[in-house]
């Protein structure tokens, strides 16, 4: 089944204008409509790397990946010495339940992403950088290391870029599925060739990361954005989508819609352009229930909720969520929402790295709990113990994959309670769980 990768209503394209273009994965395609021109622009202009940060934080971008940092303060925190090497590490190690945007660049405009890299390589003055890239993303992983090659042959890459004096290489690194290595730490400690845990911070990666060097770790979508804004000028990015989420953001949106797919709209759109607009309303005329917004990792928001909220960081947190990696899943008026709580619990579990306690016991309590649900033989008091457990990961562990469940259950209980007494009514009550968990003390 081909992919429809049209325009849709409601969008704004900026980083996806020429997806569809016949060709535009190769570089002579890009080229042509106006591919390493940025980089053409800073180079032959000796722009500083100063000057590029600054334009980058003039942009007022944050990290799509998730954590919405401001980008060229992220850029700013590496030292201004090369006492040290200094690296850029692009991850595209895009594992969330519900995420697909990154692979859309990744497969289509991964030139895009290239030229970004290694502008953002020059404003930090690093002279390698790294893709590492979803293990699983075999296609778009061969599609990615033929687009470098075609950037060193054309001179993007290698020795003595454009007659600029500065050399840059790069490189393509596979994970191998395990998705704890999309948090920058992990990611850096796989690269690194260790087992991917994540590391306590302070220090940064900024200052001590890749072999303990200065590094920086960039999203796919926020890297992609940088030729634009050397093209267009900082003010021109500032200028779309609201004052503190500026700019364009990629939603992969999948669920119970007519459409689903990678969108691109204007922060601070509303939720219903997405939902009507773009997926063209709600699969089967069904009525929406629920609405998970940033990857399965966010909590839920009800239908009120969501229909009054716009796109934008500020107002997703505003109704309790997050914007995250702008996973959105739509949920219709027939679905479950214990059983898919479930579901995203079994994920986490399976996922955590085990390295802290309370995530390596607790993802396994709340899975175990919620079976006890979905098998009718739950007792209320093991809908207290999803809370009591839930609070007791939440902030407590090395990196946010204990809160990324955590979160989730206690806003399902919150939002959606009628759906666990549903269960609770229809239970046999055989549950031992809460007496295994009093057994230990941890009731």
């Amino acid at each position: 089944m081909a992919v429809d990768l049209s325009p849709a209503p409601g969008e704004k394209r900026i980083l996806l204008e020429h997806l569809g273009v016949q060709g535009i994965r190769r570089i002579s395609v890009y080229e042509s409509k106006g591919g390493y021109n940025a980089l053409k622009k800073i180079l032959e202009k000796k722009l500083s790397p100063d000057q590029v940060i600054e334009a980058v934080k003039g942009s007022g971008i944050r990290g799509r990946g998730g954590a919405g940092f401001p980008t060229g303060l992220k850029w700013n925190f590496v030292p201004k010495d090369q006492s040290k090497p200094h690296y850029l590490l692009c991850n595209a190690d895009e594992s969330e339940p519900g995420t697909f945007k990154d692979r859309v660049i990744l497969e289509h405009l991964p030139h895009m992403m290239i030229e970004g890299m290694i502008i953002g390589a020059y404003a930090v003055q690093a002279k390698k950088s790294y893709v590492y890239i979803r293990g699983e993303y075999t296609y778009a992983t061969k599609i990615v290391e033929e687009a470098i090659k075609e950037a060193y042959r054309a001179g993007y890459l290698g020795k003595n870029i454009l007659g600029s004096g500065f050399d840059h290489d790069m490189f393509v690194h596979r994970g191998a599925g395990a998705y704890i290595c999309g948090e920058e730490t992990g990611l850096i400690s796989s690269l690194e060739g260790k087992k991917g845990w994540p590391k306590l911070k302070p220090p940064f990666p900024a200052v001590e990361g890749y072999l303990k060097c200065p590094t920086v770790v960039n999203n796919v979508e926020t890297l992609a954005a940088v030729p634009w804004i050397i093209n267009n000028g900082d003010k021109a990015y500032s200028g779309i989508g609201t004052e503190k989420s500026t700019g364009t953001k990629l939603w992969s949106v999948s669920g119970d819609v007519v459409r689903q797919g990678v969108f691109e709209v204007e922060c601070g759109a509303s939720f219903q352009t997405l939902l009507e607009d773009c997926c063209r309303g709600m699969k089967d005329g069904r009525k929406l229930k629920a609405v998970i917004p940033g990857g399965s990792s966010a909590p839920i928001l009800t239908a009120a909720e969501a229909m009054d909220m716009t796109l934008d960081y500020e107002s997703i947190a505003s109704k309790g969520s997050m914007l995250g990696s702008g996973g959105m899943i739509i949920l219709d008026e027939t679905r479950d929402l214990v059983q898919v709580l479930k579901n995203l619990s079994e994920f986490y579990h399976d996922e955590s790295c085990g390295q802290c306690t309370p995530c390596r016991e607790g993802t396994g309590w709340l899975m175990k709990i919620l079976h006890s649900f979905t098998e009718k033989q739950a007792r209320p008091i093991d809908l207290e113990l999803l809370k009591t457990t839930s609070n007791n990961m939440i902030g407590r562990t090395i990196c946010v994959l204990a809160d990324s469940i955590a979160m989730p259950v206690l806003s399902y209980i919150e939002k959606f309670p009628e759906e666990f007494d549903r269960y609770l009514s229809e239970s046999s009550g055989q549950s031992s769980l809460s007496e295994k968990l009093q057994a230990k003390e941890l009731l």
